[in-house]
């Protein structure tokens, strides 16, 4: 692993899970790691139940806009987290892929999103500890 890892998330749309994930690590490691989302399937917009989801912990992604899976962005990672929703992703050896079951936050409210994302909050948690990258508080 180089010294600063690379990490892509990938959901179909890439409007709920891979950018609260993103927001999360971003939000954790700072510039200690190079962070993507992408959907092979990209919404319109980020899901608002989401949005409101991070903020209540300080993390603003409305900013965030839902971007296409491309294969250089595959290559380009060390890690590659798929967000349980089937999708496929092209494989290049030397990478890792991770696969996170995760409900989708789709059509839900804000209170049903909380659990998903303290779920990619501890998993992302676990995910520094594995590179070696100390989260902030």
């Amino acid at each position: 692993m180089p010294d600063q890892p690379s990490v892509l998330f990938v959901c179909v749309h890439n409007a709920g899970r891979s950018q609260m994930a993103a927001g999360l690590l971003t939000h954790l490691a700072g510039d200690r790691v190079e962070v993507r989302s992408a959907g092979s399937e990209p919404a319109a917009s980020i899901n608002p139940a989401a949005v409101e989801a991070m903020a209540e912990l300080g993390v603003d992604i409305t900013a965030e806009r839902p971007k296409v899976l491309t294969a250089d962005a595959v290559e380009a990672s060390d890690v590659v987290i798929t967000m349980g929703c089937g999708d496929t992703c092209p494989v290049f050896p030397g990478k890792r892929y991770l696969d996170w079951e995760l409900d989708d936050p789709a059509g839900r409210s804000p209170e049903e999103v909380r659990p998903v994302r303290d779920e990619i909050r501890r998993r992302i948690e676990g995910l520094l500890d594995e590179l070696g990258v100390p989260a902030r508080r």
